[in-house]
C-alpha cells in the first residue's frame, strides 16, 4: 500500500504538472520577471493544481481502498482526522485557485487561513498537549488555550510556506523532506494510515519539482498555501509531530518571525511581499538559486532526521535552540552587512 500511495501520486502529480503549464500560459495566469522574481519568460502559476490533484486524489484513493476492505480499516478517529486534512486541503486550495486568478489582498488571505483553522479544529485537529523537556512532563492546555494555539500554528504554518515559496523548488522541496520524516515518524508510532498521507504530499512535490527546480517552467502559486495546511494538519496528527515540523521548517519559521518584527519596527506592513527574506538576502550576496535551495534542504533533513533519531527531548531542545540562534545571527549579519555604506 505504500508503495502504491506513493507511485500513484508521483505519476498524478509528473502527469498533471505539464497540463499546469498549458493552463497557465492559455489563461494568462502567469508571472512575469519583475519585482521578487528573477526568471525569463512567463512562467505559470497553475502548478498548485497538479499539488492538489495529486494528494487529494491519492487521499481519497487511500479511504477507498480502506473502505473496501483492500487496506486496514480506518478507525473513526483516523477518519475524522484525516477527512478534515482533505477537506481543509480542499477548500484551502479552492481559495488559492481564485487568489492566482484575482490577486486578492493580504487581509483577504488571513481571514480565509483564520477560517481554515476554524475547519481543523471542527475535525479534532488541535494542538492539545506538550511535553515539557526538561521536566519529562505531560501538559494537556485548556480549551482556551488549545483552539488559540492551533489557529496560531496553522495560520503560522501556512505563511511560512507561501513565504518560502520565493526560489524555485525550495518550499516544494522542504515540504517534501518534512513529509518524508512525517510518514517515518507516524509509522514508528504504530499510526499505519495516517503515514500514508505525508508519503502522498511528499510524492506531489516531488512530482512537481522537476518541473518547479531552477531554472523553473512552472510555479505553485496559491498550491504554497495548500502545502502550508497540510503540513500544519498532518504535523498536529501524531505525538512529537510538532517537534519534527519545528526542526525541519526551523530555519524558514524563524526567518518569518524576524520579518514581522523587523517590518513592524519599521511602521511597514508585515504581509508585503519583499526581497527581505533570507534566501533573498543569500541571492543579493551572491549564492545562485540551487546552492541556496541545496543549503535549505540540507539543513532542514539533517535537523529533521535528529528529531527522528535522537529520543531524549531535552537534547531536541537544545538542537532547536541551535537552530534558532544560527538562524538569527546570520540574519543579523546580513543585515548588519546591508546597512553599511558601499
Amino acid at each position: 500500500m505504500y508503495i502504491i500511495t506513493f507511485v500513484f501520486a508521483l505519476t498524478l502529480s509528473l502527469l498533471v504538472t505539464p497540463l499546469t503549464i498549458k493552463l497557465g500560459r492559455h489563461w494568462g495566469i502567469v508571472d512575469q520577471p519583475a519585482g521578487r522574481r528573477h526568471h525569463h519568460g512567463d512562467i505559470s502559476r497553475l502548478g498548485g493544481i497538479a499539488l492538489f490533484v495529486s494528494f487529494v486524489g491519492t487521499g481519497l484513493l487511500i479511504f477507498g481502498m480502506s473502505a473496501a476492505g483492500w487496506w486496514l480499516p480506518m478507525g473513526a478517529e483516523d477518519r475524522k482526522l484525516l477527512t478534515g486534512v482533505l477537506l481543509g486541503s480542499i477548500i484551502i486550495f479552492a481559495f488559492g485557485l481564485w487568489d492566482d486568478f484575482y490577486d486578492v489582498s493580504p487581509g483577504t488571505q488571513f481571514l480565509a487561513q483564520f477560517l481554515i483553522a476554524l475547519v481543523a479544529i471542527f475535525f479534532d485537529i488541535i494542538v492539545e498537549r506538550l511535553t515539557l523537556p526538561v521536566l519529562d512532563r505531560l501538559i494537556i492546555f485548556p480549551i482556551w488555550i488549545t483552539y488559540p494555539l492551533t489557529i496560531f500554528w496553522i495560520m503560522g504554518m501556512i505563511n511560512t510556506v507561501n513565504w518560502l515559496d520565493g526560489l524555485d523548488g525550495l518550499a516544494a522541496g522542504v515540504v517534501a523532506i518534512a513529509s518524508i520524516l512525517f510518514a517515518i515518524h507516524a509509522y514508528r508510532l504504530g499510526q499505519f494510515t495516517v503515514a500514508l498521507f505525508p508519503l502522498a504530499l511528499a510524492a506531489a512535490c516531488l512530482g512537481f519539482l522537476p518541473f518547479n527546480f531552477h531554472p523553473a517552467r512552472v510555479f505553485m502559486g496559491g498550491g504554497s498555501m495548500l502545502l502550508g495546511y497540510a503540513v500544519a494538519s498532518l504535523s498536529i496528527l501524531a505525538p512529537a509531530k510538532v517537534a519534527t515540523a519545528l526542526l525541519v521548517l526551523g530555519i524558514p519559521i524563524v526567518d518569518v518571525a524576524w520579518l514581522i518584527i523587523q517590518r513592524w519596527r519599521q511602521r511597514g506592513n508585515p504581509a508585503q511581499s519583499g526581497r527581505d527574506h533570507l534566501h533573498y538576502r543569500l541571492f543579493t550576496l551572491g549564492l545562485g538559486q540551487r546552492q541556496i535551495v541545496g543549503l535549505y534542504y540540507t539543513f532542514c533533513a539533517a535537523f529533521g532526521l535528529m528529531a527522528l533519531l535522537i529520543a531524549d527531548r531535552f537534547f531536541k531542545l537544545i538542537a532547536l535552540a541551535v537552530l534558532g540562534i544560527l538562524t538569527l545571527s546570520l540574519l543579523w549579519w546580513l543585515s548588519r552587512a546591508e546597512q553599511k555604506p558601499k
